[in-house]
């Protein structure tokens, strides 16, 4: 609950730093290297920056976040891009109710799965492989938790973060690891691009 009230505030009445308007090159990258468009589900899709890349070029888009705020700035972005892109406000552990009328092709989370609770992540990930077809590919960018003498985040006061392992070993029943690429994030975070395929 707290962390819902964080975002919603921070998209209510500030500029959330992570939400800087701009697809991120491995997505640009990913989607000019896929000849075959197909459905596409953003996860934690905030303003729709990104799903609405997605619809732009050929993906039936649909962007999840439980955000109200986000959810609406991600729907009068895609009205002025006149897009057909889909969104749910939805939270992204909790997607009961996202009917699958095909399952989708391309996954993609940049900054969500990692500011999940632990124990919530099993069920992201079991709606994450429910929702994907086999030979689908999933894109997540998280970082790492801080240190533990590094000041804690806002967010519940909690170390916000996933490790690698953590990664691997959450989505590891349903999905193959092809590629991760380490770097950074913008406060010198350690982070990483994934690209996993649907077992």
């Amino acid at each position: 609950m707290l962390r819902r009230l964080f975002f919603d505030f921070q998209y209510r009445w500030a500029r959330p730093p992570w939400d800087r308007g701009l697809t991120p090159p491995e997505v640009i990258a990913q989607v000019e290297s896929t000849p075959a468009r197909g459905r596409a589900l953003d996860l934690g899709c905030g303003t729709g920056t990104n799903t609405v890349y997605l619809a732009q070029n050929g993906f039936a888009a649909v962007g999840v976040d439980f955000s109200p705020k986000a959810i609406a700035a991600a729907r009068a972005r895609a009205r002025r891009a006149k897009v057909a892109a889909e969104f749910h406000l939805a939270d992204v552990s909790r997607l009961d109710s996202l009917a699958v009328r095909e399952p989708f092709d391309l996954g993609l989370d940049i900054g969500c799965l990692h500011a999940i609770d632990a124990p919530t992540r099993a069920r992201y990930a079991e709606h994450l492989a429910r929702l994907t077809r086999p030979g689908a590919v999933f894109m997540l960018y998280a970082f790492s938790p801080r240190p533990a003498d590094a000041p804690r985040h806002l967010i519940g006061f909690r170390n916000v973060g996933i490790t690698p392992e953590q990664v691997q070993q959450l989505l590891a029943a349903h999905f193959s690891l092809e590629r991760v690429e380490h770097g950074a994030d913008r406060d010198a975070r350690a982070s990483a691009w994934y690209w996993f395929k649907r077992k």
